[in-house]
């Protein structure tokens, strides 16, 4: 199931934040709760994990892009649970 991924808010007064690296490329395979990428807010590095098992097929946000919360960063093809 393609499903489109956006930048949720990780802090209680989280709006903007950086992506610092993509850890799954177009094409690769992740498992549920595997880092899909880092995000740098208020100085803090943070891991977001996948929701779900699938594969990566677009990444909407470059490295070092800054992206307000509710943005779409990515695009996966989510395995059913």
């Amino acid at each position: 199931m393609k499903v489109t991924l956006k930048l949720t808010r990780v802090g209680m007064t989280m709006e903007e934040a950086t992506i610092t690296r993509w850890c799954v490329q177009p094409g690769e395979q992740f498992a549920n709760d595997d880092v899909l990428y880092e995000i740098e807010t208020e100085k803090v590095v943070q891991e977001v994990t996948a929701p779900a098992a699938g594969t990566m097929l677009e990444i909407l946000v470059a490295e070092g892009a800054e992206v307000t919360v509710g943005d779409n960063v990515c695009v996966i093809d989510a395995v059913p649970p």
